[in-house]
């Protein structure tokens, strides 16, 4: 056995927090101590380093030096493994133990979630499965930092650089209430709605998704209202207050309201919007990670909610 580090686990886990909260005070409220011993424990890391990891200026709080930035990313993993070896005690050989914390898209939960919560949460009962719901813009980071061990999210916009798969892909498609005309057609062009009014799914990538439909042929439409709620577009297109354009498709044919809405496929066929899988580059994922990424490889995702 090599010489034993002069720092501890507590010691890089002090570090991150203060990090990630960017005071003193705010990560010493986070771990419930005091700051004047959150302070110290910074100095003994700075000597155990022979460097300074942090600067700490009164108004502007606490910075990390280029070395606490390298620190902070490799004890990250560390703490993560530290964990981990916990958790593999905990449980009986090839058995999953321990928290996974799944990310997900707003729109894509009703169809990603219920399959992993119930037939791998089900499967695998120690498994302490937690949900994070966020857009694409909030996700940024938090795989890194070990906060979403795995998400999922579209293809058009993905936060950072992590590890990616495509699990299935489905291309955007025209929502109208039943009383509209269009509700008879075979299929919609883009040219036939772009002076109607748009409800448009107002939170990223969606809505740049949807313009830029219009874009590529050369059309701006006519947003009436921006919402930021997949189902709150449904239920104004069922009120007739104008159409949609979505990329999930659900098997209710109704809004929350009751009101009856008609999917429509829009011609010429657009580009398929694939769904992703992602998991942090940064470090190794943990085997009960790695065993619900490769579950949600076995999912016949279009068939799901049908």
């Amino acid at each position: 056995m090599g010489p034993v580090p002069e720092y501890t686990l507590r010691q890089l886990a002090y570090l991150v927090a203060v990090a990630e909260a960017g005071t003193v005070a705010g990560a010493a409220a986070s771990l419930h101590i005091s700051p004047s011993a959150l302070s110290d424990a910074l100095a003994e890391i700075d000597r155990a380093f022979g460097t300074p990891l942090t600067v700490r200026r009164r108004a502007r709080g606490v910075s990390l030096t280029s070395a606490g930035h390298r620190v902070v990313e490799r004890a990250r993993g560390l703490l993560i493994d530290a964990r981990e070896l916990v958790d593999d005690l905990r449980g009986a050989p090839g058995e999953l133990v321990g928290p996974l914390t799944i990310g997900c898209y707003p729109t894509l939960a009703p169809v990603v979630l219920p399959p992993l919560l119930h037939d791998f949460g089900g499967a695998h009962p120690r498994v302490d499965l937690q949900v994070r719901e966020a857009t694409h813009d909030q996700l940024e980071g938090r795989l890194e930092s070990g906060e979403v061990d795995v998400a999922f999210v579209y293809d058009t916009l993905v936060p950072g650089h992590p590890r990616r798969e495509t699990l299935y892909a489905l291309p955007a498609h025209v929502l109208v209430s039943a009383a509209d005309p269009l509700a008879a057609a075979d299929t919609v062009r883009l040219e036939e709605l772009v002076d109607r009014d748009l409800i448009l799914l107002d939170a990223p990538p969606s809505s740049a998704h949807t313009l830029a439909l219009f874009a590529t042929r050369g059309l701006t439409p006519h947003i009436r209202h921006r919402v930021t709620s997949y189902e709150a577009v449904r239920t104004l297109v069922g009120r007739g207050l104008g159409y949609g354009i979505l990329v999930q498709r659900v098997a209710n044919p109704a809004s929350y309201e009751g009101y009856p809405v008609v999917t429509k496929e829009i011609s010429p066929t657009v580009e398929p919007v694939g769904i992703d899988v992602i998991w942090s580059a940064t470090h190794e994922p943990p085997e009960r990670v790695t065993a619900l990424i490769a579950f949600a490889r076995t999912i016949d995702w279009g068939a799901v909610g049908r």
